[in-house]
């Protein structure tokens, strides 16, 4: 009676499928560590492009009165999954019949990405939009270094009844000299050290001060001269108020007028080149390319952003609307910065509550 007796290939061949069958489940083995590097980063990439390119398009949208919509990312959960299977079947049969092996196998990676999106909207859409940038954050980002001419030009709308320029298609208006005037001065004093920053108690709530320190340098000596004329304030006080409003009650008060995110937007929007063939047609105002109304009162513009028919090569940002791009160049620094600094702004005015920071969650196992 024949006997099936192993040889030494079969046991060859077991020994291989065997560390064949070790080496896929192996295969699962730290998944999750080695992708905490690579999704962190990549997300955060993804995110951050995103917000750009929204942000740009609601500039667009804007401009064109479209209604601007935000779409949050609320939450990222990313869940990995590998599934080995290997099938193993074998027969022999007495000699000279032909003896016949089958070994089979599959692996499964998956990958599933959870994002959730959450719209603005409601009162949170109105108070991030609608409510003036609060005065004691244009304090703080002051204090903090930002330049003077930097943050009045783009957050306030008037400073004691001097009014800046405005890009709106219905109320739009040039800055007063004035105005130009004060912020360069503003800018030298706070260079020179001489622009300082306070919280002061006042009975159960808190008084936001703007101090001067004394100067030695003539020229930046008179540079305060000039801002406290410009403003109407008391040429022997060194400490002033500061509060929200459109006129200061006496000469120890700066009433700031600031303005809401909604505005900063319509201003920023004004400077967008847009192509002469929609202008002609009606569908948006022609592009603003001054702050000021001439005798040396020109303001550029604080950001660039270009049209054109091609896709840009080289951009910051560029978004596809209404058959043209529109784009910041790369190499256009200033633009860059202000263009950061306005979405530094958006978080700023954020009123959601706890939570609405993106929340990336990856199993490791």
């Amino acid at each position: 009676m024949a006997k099936t007796l192993p040889s030494k290939k079969s046991s060859q061949w077991k020994l291989f499928v065997g560390m064949l069958i070790i080496a896929c489940l192996a295969g699962c083995v730290g998944i999750g560590p080695k992708t905490v590097s690579r999704d962190r980063f990549d997300y955060v990439t993804a995110i951050s492009d995103s917000w750009k390119r929204q942000t740009l398009m609601n500039l667009l949208k804007t401009r064109y009165a479209d209604a601007p919509v935000w779409m949050d990312v609320t939450s990222v959960i990313n869940q990995y999954a590998v599934e080995s299977n290997v099938q193993l079947a074998a027969s022999w049969s007495n000699p000279p019949s032909a003896n016949a092996q089958n070994i089979g196998g599959s692996t499964k990676y998956t990958d599933r990405p959870t994002i959730t999106y959450s719209p603005l909207s409601g009162e949170k859409f109105t108070k991030s939009l609608m409510t003036p940038i609060p005065v004691p954050g244009i304090l703080f980002l002051l204090q903090s270094g930002y330049p003077a001419d930097y943050i009045f030009r783009i957050c306030v709308h008037t400073v004691n009844g001097i009014e800046n320029s405005y890009g709106s298609a219905l109320t739009g208006r040039f800055a007063d000299h004035d105005f130009t005037e004060l912020i360069k001065s503003m800018a030298k004093i706070q260079r020179a050290g001489g622009l300082g920053m306070r919280v002061k108690p006042e009975g159960d709530d808190k008084a936001f001060v703007m101090f001067f320190r004394p100067l030695t340098d003539p020229e930046v000596a008179s540079e305060l001269h000039k801002v406290k004329d410009l403003l109407g304030l008391n040429t022997e006080a060194r400490e002033f108020r500061v509060s929200y409003g459109s006129y200061s009650e006496d000469d120890t008060e700066i009433a700031i007028l600031s303005r809401s995110m909604l505005q900063v937007m319509v201003d920023f929007a004004s400077y967008i080149e847009v192509p002469d063939s929609d202008v002609a047609e009606g569908r948006v105002y022609a592009t603003r390319t001054s702050a000021g109304i001439g005798k040396g009162n020109e303001v550029s513009p604080m950001v660039r952003v270009r049209s054109g028919r091609e896709e840009p090569r080289e951009s910051y940002v560029s978004v596809f609307y209404r058959d043209h791009w529109f784009w910041i160049e790369d190499r256009d620094y200033r633009s860059k910065l202000v263009f950061n600094f306005l979405m530094y702004l958006f978080s700023m005015t954020e009123t959601g509550g706890q939570g609405a920071a993106p929340i990336v969650t990856v199993p490791t196992n």
